[in-house]
């Protein structure tokens, strides 16, 4: 959770306090949105609440959270207490302080930064650039060969071989998987093991597998599990995901995309000056904040082309993003 006092600050930064713009009758800060609280008469709305709830991670972006939850009504005593906290400062004249002044401009340009964010990558999400990067995918996707395949799995050797006898006389492999093999995850659904590529398959099943036609029963070879015995029972081509399988991993490329496009036109356009000497290390100020500020944006992955909405930008521009892999999703190995 944010530090109170950082987020006390904001309050007085975004004049949501006595001298703000959420006092007395003034207009809600969205569309239909309603008061909910006032405080000392400064208005708290329903958007102030979920907004806090989207910053603590209760719940996700573009969520709903109803007025009338539990939920609701502890982030509004917490909102409340983050209004009386920034009412005080304000009272005691912290807001004129030099340092306060320092953080309030530095929450200032977070929010503008944040607010950029937010509006460049509804422009860059939109369903016809994510149906553009899935059709663009599926062209270049390599696909492999699925196997369909089902297991009996023993503790001896003598076991499997008594079960492939039973095999030859005409037994049912489904029949035989519910009763004699040891596998819980498959014993119960006839051995099946579902659709699979060999690459992901321990390599006693892939040698096995290799080659084999729909129906035969191959085996019994030896695993870490016990004495195998399998059916193949279908291959096909690999299946691809659909369009709302993968829609998270598009979504999250156009945006990473979206913002290192940003970041490279305006560092391109700017004029910035690093004023430290060789990467030496600088004693910082007894002014800056510890463990009352906000805490620092965490170095992201090698490989990513820029921060997600909400993050600060970083300090330089990092390479672009590959496109993501949509491989359709394996079943689980034996």
């Amino acid at each position: 959770m944010r530090s109170p006092l950082l987020f006390a600050s904001v309050l007085i930064l975004l004049g949501a306090c006595d001298r703000g713009s959420g006092a007395g009758g003034a207009a809600p800060p969205e569309a239909g949105d309603t008061a909910v609280a006032r405080v000392g008469g400064s208005a708290i709305y329903a958007s102030d609440v979920k907004r806090e709830a989207v910053a603590q991670g209760q719940i996700g972006a573009g969520e709903p959270l109803d007025t009338s939850s539990p939920l609701f009504r502890r982030l509004l005593d917490e909102v409340v207490d983050q209004r009386l906290l920034s009412q005080e400062a304000v009272r005691r004249g912290l807001d004129d302080d030099p340092a306060t002044q320092r953080r309030l401009a530095a929450a200032r340009e977070r929010v503008l930064a944040d607010t950029l964010v937010e509006n460049v990558v509804a422009g860059a999400t939109n369903e016809a650039a994510i149906r553009a990067l899935y059709d663009d995918t599926q062209r270049l996707q390599r696909r492999s060969e699925e196997i369909r395949a089902r297991q009996i799995v023993t503790g001896t050797e003598a076991e499997a071989r008594t079960v492939l006898g039973q095999l030859a006389a005409g037994a049912s492999f489904e029949q035989l998987a519910m009763e004699r093999s040891t596998d819980a995850a498959t014993r119960f659904n006839g051995g099946d093991l579902g659709y699979f590529t060999l690459d992901i398959m321990p390599e006693p099943y892939a040698v096995a597998l290799q080659g084999a036609a729909a129906g035969r029963v191959v085996g019994p070879f030896r695993t870490d599990a016990g004495w195998v015995l399998l059916r193949m029972e279908d291959r096909r081509p690999e299946q691809p995901n659909t369009l709302e399988e993968v829609r998270p991993q598009l979504v999250r490329f156009l945006t990473f995309d979206r913002i290192r496009q940003l970041l490279e036109e305006l560092r391109g356009k700017a004029e910035i000056d690093v004023l430290l000497e060789g990467g030496a290390r600088t004693q910082e100020p007894a002014s800056a904040p510890g463990a009352t500020g906000r805490a620092a944006v965490p170095p992201r992955p090698a490989g990513a082309g820029a921060v997600a909405p909400g993050q600060t930008a970083p300090a330089q521009t990092a390479p672009a993003q590959t496109a993501p892999s949509l491989a359709a999703p394996a079943s689980p190995r034996p």
